[in-house]
């Protein structure tokens, strides 16, 4: 063969090599290949089927994550409450009437029962009163300090390297094949803004959780936002879906959550018409995160895990599916 005819040819073979080995690229390298990985992938290769009777146009991509316990780890208590109860410690000086309140005092003596045992509003209502009077701006300026610097005390590592792997190659996947991908949790949206797009990819525009009540006030000529000690909607349970319909206006086509207080969005998700798809992630992992569900005073999962099977809701065990929990676990 002429060397006129041997370089095309050894180009294009390099070329098809090259796709060939791009193809076989695990898009989920930590994950199993079990039947949570095989049903993830079998739904992202029948929405995104051009021609396919399931295809579902790039607008309507949307997937909706849950965000304490199905994206980063929230035992044993939420990151959110351990924020808050630094916070008050900090603040204690300035506000001796809190030693009255029976939720502060829960707080200044490390008292997590009382404040576990509450619902997403109890623990909001603790939030808003300790930082009212706070300026949107400051807040967050607050938030990104502590996150800079507060450990988790069982790893001894920043709470935001406490995020699952697993499921950041997941929502990577989603977003290469044209989803766009929110959270909606029950956590403060001022608290994930802040550092949401960074760890998870995830704008802050795209971040749908709880909020406080707040005011424009103009101070010393400039404009700000103070935040109120009032609640203006807690994102949890039913509210949830509504959530979702005033942020986005599009019911999503997956929804990924860990809880009983993920299971209305779980369920108005699913029941849309469609191909849809509905994950929870168990914790069954005591070596390398915690083992918890039915009785837990976090992310407590019953109901969900019961009709899970009726629902069609693939359950991701954390043990069995996931190669790795955390980016510095070793596999």
């Amino acid at each position: 063969m002429s060397n006129r005819f041997c370089f095309p040819v050894v180009a294009l073979m390099l070329g098809l090599l090259a796709c060939s080995a791009q193809a076989q690229v695990d898009p989920l390298p930590s994950w199993n290949d079990a039947p949570a990985k095989q049903a993830i992938v079998a739904f992202v290769e029948r929405v995104t089927k051009q021609g396919g009777q399931d295809f579902v146009a790039i607008p309507d991509r949307i997937a909706a994550f849950d965000n304490d316990g199905t994206l980063w780890a929230e035992a044993p208590v939420y990151v959110q409450v351990a924020f808050v109860l630094d916070r008050i410690k900090t603040l204690l000086p300035e506000h001796p009437e809190w030693r009255e309140k029976p939720m502060f005092k829960a707080a200044i003596a490390g008292d997590l029962k009382p404040i576990l045992a509450g619902t997403p509003r109890d623990r909001l209502e603790l939030i808003a009163a300790s930082h009212a009077g706070m300026t949107a701006d400051e807040f967050e300026r607050v938030v990104t300090e502590w996150l800079a610097t507060a450990k988790h005390a069982r790893f001894g590592r920043l709470y935001t390297e406490l995020v699952y792997q697993p499921m950041l190659e997941l929502l990577t996947y989603l977003r290469a094949n044209g989803f766009k991908t929110y959270i909606v949790s029950g956590g403060g949206v001022e608290f994930m803004r802040p550092w949401a797009e960074k760890v998870y990819g995830i704008p802050r525009e795209q971040v749908i959780g709880s909020s406080i009540k707040l005011r424009y006030e103009v101070r010393d000529g400039r404009p700000v936002l103070v935040r109120l000690p009032a609640i203006e909607f807690v994102d949890d349970k039913a509210e949830k879906p509504v959530g979702i319909q005033r942020a986005i206006g599009r019911r999503p086509i997956a929804a990924f959550g860990n809880s009983d207080g993920d299971y209305e969005m779980l369920h108005w998700t699913t029941s849309g018409q469609g191909p849809r798809l509905g994950m929870i992630v168990r914790h069954t992992d005591a070596a390398r995160e915690w083992a918890y569900d039915r009785d837990s005073t976090v992310g407590r999962l019953a109901r969900a895990l019961d009709d899970a099977p009726s629902r069609g809701w693939i359950v991701v065990d954390m043990k069995r599916d996931w190669k790795k929990v955390f980016a510095f676990d070793q596999e």
